[in-house]
């Protein structure tokens, strides 16, 4: 335990820190585990160097729903080596260079072709090969721009490794200003897809095998959905050690513990060998400089940490902060009014807001069961009994969130995985509080 504490305080030092700071040796596989990695395609002419692992989860602690040794740890490599030519989209991408590629899902009403821009940020030195993605669902605008401040950061001739950013996955529903596609199917329930079955089924198959096997790790952006808002906080399985060990590199940014639904996108890619975390920051169909701000800053301190750059804006505290984290139900229908913001510290019985019968002309108090910080919240609007309202994060240690997780039962990712469209929530627990889900996948 000690030297895994070592291991974090060790990411947060400044700029002069470099990719030799993490561990290399190599990886061993948790006392659960049985499967081999699993293999993905490789995007470069050249194989690519052998993958140093990142510090392992205790595998006393690790019971994760899939092979966890299948998640091979995101590589950093030693400076200097000199890379190849990245192939992707049937293009090759010339080291130290920038590139706007295309993909096309091939999904159109007049046989006109709709194609999504992937950004290829490609460095003159080996590193890793990271994906990042947004607006699977299209009204979720934070993560678009995120990605475009940060690719436009980044210098080609500078960086070790690659960075591929697809800022608009979902462009037929990005073009509507709807979350779905246009047959009301939310795309991030069909990953990895298939060749044979629904649009969304044939979309998801031909973005994850033409764009998302081409990672070695991979950040998908999202906010809150259906007027709620998330304070920035990463999500990932944290049963798995790889996604455990990606996820402590976003700087001071919340990390909550989330299997996630069968059909997303970053539960495919992990399902498949590649540490995965989904990033909520903020709230759907608007752009939110603060949220957006921390997310970037969030991003370069990853680099950084894996050797990617060199440059590191320092935050004020580096570490990762880990929550537990609950929804807390309305029991009333009405006009919901708050009293408190997103980012506030509550306390136990502390009143949050109020839902008004509007024809009634009476009040119900909403008020916290826990003590905690606000990490989530509905906006003011119209609610039903069972409404979702406020999402409370308490504060924990690393080793209880993994040992948390670690025991979570089973019947929470058999809900998770029902496909409900309530918000971030699990619907296993009749309590008027409850476990966090994903707002990514309107498992709410």
């Amino acid at each position: 335990m000690m030297k895994r504490i070592g291991l974090v305080l060790l990411l947060g030092v400044a700029a002069a820190a470099s990719a030799q700071d993490f561990p290399v040796e190599p990886a061993k596989p948790a006392a659960t585990a049985t499967a081999s990695p699993a293999t993905k395609p490789s995007a470069e002419t050249d194989p690519p160097p052998p993958k140093p692992a990142f510090a392992k989860t205790p595998a006393a602690v690790v019971a994760p729903v899939m092979d966890a040794a299948a998640v091979t740890p995101v590589p950093v490599m030693a400076e200097g080596a000199e890379t190849t030519p990245l192939s992707l989209l049937g293009q090759s991408v010339k080291p130290g260079t920038r590139s706007e590629l295309r993909w096309a899902s091939g999904q159109s009403f007049d046989g006109t072709v709709v194609t999504t821009p992937v950004i290829v940020v490609h460095g003159p030195t080996v590193g890793p090969r990271i994906c990042l993605t947004a607006a699977v669902h299209g009204d979720e605008l934070n993560g678009i721009e995120i990605i475009r401040r940060l690719m436009n950061e980044l210098d080609p001739a500078e960086m070790s490794g690659t960075v591929i950013g697809v800022p608009i996955v979902n462009f037929l529903g990005y073009a509507r200003g709807s979350r779905y596609l246009p047959d009301r199917r939310d795309l991030n329930r069909y990953f990895p897809g298939s060749t044979t079955g629904s649009s969304a089924s044939r979309i998801a198959h031909s973005f994850f095998n033409e764009v998302a096997l081409n990672c070695q790790a991979l950040v998908d952006f999202h906010t809150g959905s259906f007027d709620r808002k998330n304070l920035p906080q990463v999500r990932g399985d944290l049963r798995i050690p790889a996604v455990l060990e990606f996820s402590r590199g976003f700087g001071a940014t919340a990390v909550l513990h989330s299997p996630g639904s069968r059909g997303m996108l970053r539960r495919a890619a992990v399902e498949a060998g590649i540490p995965a975390i989904t990033f909520e920051v903020g709230s759907p169909m608007r752009l939110e400089p603060a949220e957006i701000d921390h997310a970037v800053q969030a991003l370069h301190t990853l680099l950084h940490k894996m050797g990617m750059t060199r440059s590191f804006r320092m935050w004020a505290e580096p570490q990762a902060l880990f929550y537990s984290a609950k929804w807390v139900r309305s029991d009333a229908g009405g006009m919901l009014f708050s009293e408190v913001n997103l980012g506030d510290r509550v306390r136990v019985g502390q009143r949050l807001g109020k839902v008004v019968d509007p024809v009634q002309n009476s009040e119900r108090a909403i008020v916290s069961p826990v003590q905690g910080k606000l990490i989530g919240m509905a906006l003011n609007q119209i609610v039903l009994p069972g409404f979702a309202t406020y999402h409370i994060g308490v504060q924990t240690d690393e080793q209880q969130m993994i040992e948390a997780a670690a025991n979570a039962p089973e019947n929470a990712e058999a809900a998770a995985s029902s496909g409900d469209e309530s918000p971030d929530v699990e619907d296993g627990d009749a309590s008027p509080i409850e476990t966090a889900g994903d707002d990514e996948d309107g498992e709410r």
